[in-house]
Parts: C-alpha cells; structure tokens; sequence
C-alpha cells in the first residue's frame, strides 16, 4: 500500500489550524497565570492602611522589609534550584548524545612534516628548537664492577666449602 501524499494547500490549511489552537492555548495561559497572580497577591498581601503616627509608619516599614528580606531569600533560593536543575539538564543531554554514539570521526589528513617544523609550528616563528636529543643527554661512565671478582672467587672455593668441614670454615669466618 503506497502512502497518499497530501496536497500543500490541506497541508497549509492544517498548519494554519495549528497555529490558531496554539495561539488559543498560549492566550488561555496568559489569563490563568494573570488570575493565578491575583489569587496569590489577594491571599499574601493584605490592604495597606496609614495612620497619622511616625512610630507606626516605622514599624510597617520593618515589617515590610523583613517581608521583602524572606521573598527575596526564597526567589534567590528557587533561582538557584533553577540554575542546578539546567546544569543538570545539560549534562543529562551530554551523556545522552554520548550514550548513542553518533559522533562520526572525522578523517585527518595525513601531514609530513618533520619534527622542527612542529616544533616550530607549535611554538612559534621566535623560538628556535632543534630535535637533536642526543647533545642535551648527559655523559654516564661506566664503572667496573667488584661484583664480578666476587662471582670468581665464590667459583674457586665451593670446593673448599664442600662437606661439613667447608661450612664449618664458613661459619667461623663470619664470625
């Protein structure tokens, strides 16, 4: 069975109808959340009323800053909840994305270039590096070791040390 394709003017018409109901439902939440806000304020916040005394107007103006000092606690408190649950977000997206496994390598060129030319790629025009390692090793000699006459001498006397009489002779001369 071959799938019919639509004609572009009922495809418009159905995207003109999709748009109309969005616009719809945008407005709808625009006058809820207008009426959600008056219901808070109407519940949170009660009339003003002055009266004529200086000692009463100081105490409603403490209130009102403690008031201010708890809402602007709990805004910075919900914005930082904000700021977590997006970086948490963000890095849920990137374990994701590495999760499938689409990223493709891409295919490098490959470069001749000599080992000074990197350097000098690298570090730029002003140094001048050369690649000649061996001049910046240090000169070891080579000491003789008496580890080897040791090794001879062992040879030559197992067979004095044969025999209980030869370990005799060891142990006494260790001591």
């Amino acid at each position: 069975m071959s799938e019919k394709k639509m004609s572009s003017s009922r495809k418009h018409h159905l995207k003109s109808l999709m748009l109309q109901i969005a616009q719809e439902l945008i407005a709808e939440e625009e006058a809820q959340s207008l009426e959600d806000r008056k219901q808070y304020m109407s519940e949170n916040i009660t009339p003003l009323q002055l009266t004529g005394s200086i000692a009463e107007l100081q105490d409603l103006c403490k209130k009102m800053h403690q008031k201010i000092d708890v809402i602007d606690e709990e805004r910075y408190d919900l914005g930082s909840k904000v700021g977590k649950s997006d970086k948490e977000i963000e890095d849920l997206k990137i374990k994701l994305q590495d999760l499938k496994g689409k990223f493709r390598k891409p295919v490098l060129k490959k470069v001749c270039m000599s080992a000074d030319a990197m350097l000098q790629a690298l570090l730029g025009s002003k140094h001048k590096v050369s690649m000649d390692l061996r001049s910046n090793l240090k000169q070891v000699k080579k000491e003789v070791k008496d580890e080897v006459k040791d090794a001879a001498d062992w040879r030559k006397n197992i067979e004095d040390k044969a025999g209980m009489d030869g370990r005799k002779k060891m142990f006494e001369s260790d001591l």
